[in-house]
């Protein structure tokens, strides 16, 4: 079964015929189905089950020339409005299937942003028609199986000002290091250095969660999990209409970056509210808007 199947209120499915069956009954009933021709005797199609508001699971496989779909793989997916990134995105295909992973240089989260592509039909679409696959925006979701609740840190107005013009100025640099501006990469150095110093005499007296105020790290060794700790600015419920649980639809500010993360409501200790902090481990999936 897929690991992150829970995040979307199946959580009780945990053998194979159990969810099979389940796929099977998404299937009849799903109303959204793409078809592409891939060769002259199939068809490579992609059926969405939503079982909530933007939230739900694809499943993919093949049509052969009798109209008879059988089913390769499937994945739970969470579609958000709001474009996380507009930087330069990179697309290749993985290896084992005919799925697709993006990647994000933004220097706001500090790494190369690697995410499951959703809408990779669109992009096979657009391959096989020469269409341009340029993209302008990616709109960031990620699918949580545990997370817990921080408590804000407490900021003045002055300090948040202050953290914003820093973050803002350090992008500049970033940028420009990367240009291969020297004087950006000696000050940065220092800047780490000094940060070094500063988080190791805290961190004696202070917990880490009153100094980190929010991260973004890889974690594990697949390239699209990432553990995250953000700020919580908006919450949303939505309720599976399948299995009857309750999901969390929460958007998050990290790094000054915004996305969505989907998690159970049994799987999410503490509660979430505006302004408080969400800690966890997520699967990022993006939705990439193309250029037309």
């Amino acid at each position: 079964m897929h690991k992150y199947l829970r995040s979307i209120g199946f959580g009780t499915y945990q053998k194979k015929k159990e969810i099979a069956k389940l796929l099977d009954s998404l299937e009849e009933k799903a109303k959204e189905r793409k078809r592409i021709q891939v060769e002259s005797d199939s068809n490579l199609c992609e059926i969405r089950a939503e079982v909530a508001p933007g939230m739900g699971i694809a499943i993919v496989g093949e049509t052969d020339e009798d109209g008879v779909f059988r089913r390769e793989y499937y994945y739970p997916y969470l579609i958000a409005s709001d474009i996380s990134s507009e930087v330069e995105c990179t697309i290749q295909r993985h290896t084992e299937k005919e799925t697709f992973g993006g990647l994000l240089d933004e220097t706001r989260v500090g790494i190369s942003l690697i995410f499951y592509l959703d809408n990779g039909f669109e992009y096979l679409e657009r391959k096989l028609d020469r269409v341009s696959r340029k993209v302008k925006g990616v709109r960031l979701t990620g699918l949580s199986g545990e997370g817990k609740i921080l408590l804000p840190l407490h900021k003045t107005r002055k300090q948040i000002e202050k953290a914003q013009v820093a973050a803002k100025d350090r992008n500049s640099l970033l940028e420009a290091a990367r240009n291969g501006d020297e004087d950006a990469m000696e000050t940065l150095t220092i800047e780490d250095i000094d940060m070094y110093s500063q988080i190791s005499r805290r961190v004696m007296k202070e917990d880490i969660y009153s100094i980190v105020d929010s991260s973004f790290m890889p974690s594990g060794i697949e390239c699209d999990q990432y553990t995250v700790i953000g700020e919580v600015v908006q919450v949303e419920e939505k309720r599976n209409r399948v299995s009857d649980e309750l999901v969390y639809d929460l958007t998050l500010n990290c790094n000054d970056m915004i996305f969505h993360v989907g998690i159970a409501k049994k799987d999410l200790l503490g509660e979430p509210v505006v302004g408080r902090r969400f800690k966890g481990q997520i699967w990022m999936q993006g939705v990439a808007e193309f250029e037309e």
